[in-house]
């Protein structure tokens, strides 16, 4: 009886141990051996997506001798195979095993890329059967099903999804649309089913564990918890199962009928992932994805990812100007994050461009303010916070006013202009290519096209005749991207701002004759400027006021007394 009494004494107190180490870390002890972890995964026709794959997964902060692989892969018609290769055997040595069938023969499911026949689908289940039954055998304490076109850039993701303690967990995964890798809401057959919480998890309005119906392209199974062995990809594993052969449903449906609860957690982001193709896609339009999922990736990172053993399967981007005889970047030296990543994101679009130091508002002083005659229009106050120009405001219109006097001097007839806090939409450069196309094509005659603003009119914008992408542009804020002309910084400058001096945002909707201030508006007679707008916007803030890392150095400066105390 001591002995017994002795042994549950003794289990309590490592269960102790291990509930006091899950610090903010995600170490579970520094005497503990982390659980091994098998990962399964299936590739076909991933040969584009798996150097940004495989570069997060050796990014993953977790031992990899604690991790096994499980690579299976067939059907494929491009360079898949030739890319597994590579990567196995520059990798195989680094993990506790690398477990790997590739199907040499090249052929194709009967099927398409969009609807899948059911032989393909008992394919995918076999293969997932197999897999599970082999991390079980390897007596893998976990086992994770991850798709190959998911990008795992939180490197925490393991150590994260294991401390929730439940035996079927996903991690949120983004997508460039409203897509992700789990379901709120599912049909008695097993389809999927709207509901109001799926984009309140997906957008992060409420964060946590959430029991849902479906999870998918990224699974953690904990397979020391005894109900997991409930679990199955097989329709003809379950008594009477009557619903879709197909892999996910039917998984789904074997953890509902024998209670096992799934979880999606949304407590971090986790990653990103590719959408699935549907009808009239191509795998170049899955090439085109990827370009733009690379481009959000690096909203929040300073780049994206490659295994250094599959770099020579990237191809090299070209670079050019749009078509543009300049791209400006406007940056503030102390902020070189923020120039890393735009450079890094403006290669993978395949733009080349030019650096624009920022005027930093920090740095001026009086008697560059007086060299230059800068003073405040007399009547300004902002129009929010009734406060007289910042020095970050007075930086931010020297920064673009330098670049106008720039294009003029080098007799640039069109330039593209960004401010390094923007994030591009999908698609972008086919999307200026087509406004352009447009404007040309109806022989528009053009100052200044927003590319992003802030619309601050509930006045009526209407597109300009004969086109589709471009509206007469009323009261509107922001900078972060635009395209002028020759005769627009003419424009802009021969105003002489710089002794009445107002914010850059406020300054162009004087200009252009669409500012409610009358009198701000007088001291301009001359408001000639032909400015237009995207619409849609082509490029947003990376955030937004009041969001997790928004920085602004205009808003957030010091008020210039120097201007202020001056007078015309």
């Amino acid at each position: 009886m001591g002995l017994k009494l002795t042994n549950v004494i003794h289990f309590f107190f490592i269960l102790c141990i291990l509930w006091l180490s899950k610090d903010v870390d995600c170490q579970i002890s520094n005497d503990t051996l982390l659980p091994t972890v098998a990962i399964a995964v299936f590739v076909r026709n991933k040969g584009h997506t798996l150097p940004y794959f495989f570069g997060y997964l050796e990014r993953l902060d977790y031992p990899k001798d604690r991790i096994s692989l499980y690579i299976r892969s067939d059907h494929n018609t491009d360079n898949t195979l030739d890319v597994l290769k590579t990567w196995i055997e520059h990798n195989k040595d680094s993990y506790n095993l690398v477990d790997y069938v590739l199907e040499e023969e090249a052929k194709e499911h009967k099927d398409d890329l969009f609807e899948w026949s059911v032989e393909h689908f008992k394919h995918l289940i076999k293969l997932k059967e197999d897999a599970m039954s082999a991390a079980r055998k390897m007596w893998a304490d976990y086992v994770l099903f991850i798709d190959a076109d998911v990008f795992l850039v939180n490197n925490n993701t393991l150590k994260l999804l294991m401390l929730e303690e439940k035996t079927v967990v996903a991690p949120v995964i983004e997508t460039l649309f409203a897509y992700s890798n789990f379901w709120c809401g599912m049909t008695e057959k097993g389809y999927y089913k709207r509901t109001d919480d799926y984009l309140k998890i997906l957008e992060r309005e409420k964060t946590g564990c959430f029991d849902v119906p479906m999870v998918h392209s990224c699974v953690l199974i904990n397979l020391n918890n005894k109900e997991s062995l409930s679990l199955t990809f097989d329709p003809q594993k379950i008594d009477g199962y009557s619903g879709p052969i197909d892999d996910i449903i039917v998984f789904a449906h074997s953890a509902r009928t024998t209670g096992v609860k799934m979880h999606v957690l949304n407590k971090e982001q986790f990653g990103h992932m590719l959408v699935p193709l549907e009808k009239g896609n191509t795998l170049q339009d899955d090439e085109e994805q990827l370009l733009n999922l690379k481009i959000e990736i690096m909203v929040d990172q300073p780049q994206v990812y490659i295994s250094t053993s599959l770099e020579n399967y990237v191809e090299k981007v070209k670079h050019d100007t749009l078509g543009f005889d300049q791209v400006y970047l406007i940056n503030l030296k102390r902020r070189s994050e923020r120039r890393v990543r735009m450079l890094n994101t403006l290669a993978e679009i395949g733009i080349f461009p030019h650096m624009l130091d920022a005027v930093d508002g920090k740095t001026l002083n009086d008697t560059y303010i007086q060299t230059n005659g800068i003073k405040m229009l007399p009547e300004y106050a902002d129009p929010y916070h009734k406060r007289p120009l910042t020095s970050g405001e007075i930086g931010c219109f020297l920064s673009h006013y330098q670049l106008w006097k720039d294009m003029i001097e080098k007799q640039h007839r069109t330039a593209l202009v960004l401010e390094d806090d923007l994030r591009f939409e999908p698609f972008f450069r086919k999307k200026v290519d087509t406004l352009i196309k447009e404007a040309q094509k109806i022989g528009l005659l053009w100052d200044l096209i927003y590319l992003g603003r802030k619309r601050l009119s509930d006045n009526n914008e209407p597109f300009v005749p004969g086109t589709t992408n471009l509206v007469s542009v009323d009261y509107s804020y922001w900078t972060l991207a635009y395209l002028i002309t020759l005769e627009g910084a003419k424009k802009l400058v021969s105003a002489n701002p710089l002794p009445k001096l107002v914010p850059v945002d406020e300054f162009l909707p004087i200009m252009f004759d669409r500012h409610p201030e009358e009198v701000w508006k007088g001291y301009y007679p001359k408001r000639n400027l032909k400015a237009f707008s995207a619409q849609p916007l082509l490029v947003f803030p990376t955030h937004y006021t009041g969001e997790d890392n928004y920085i602004s150095d205009t808003e957030d400066s010091e008020i210039a007394l120097s201007v202020v105390r001056d007078e015309l």
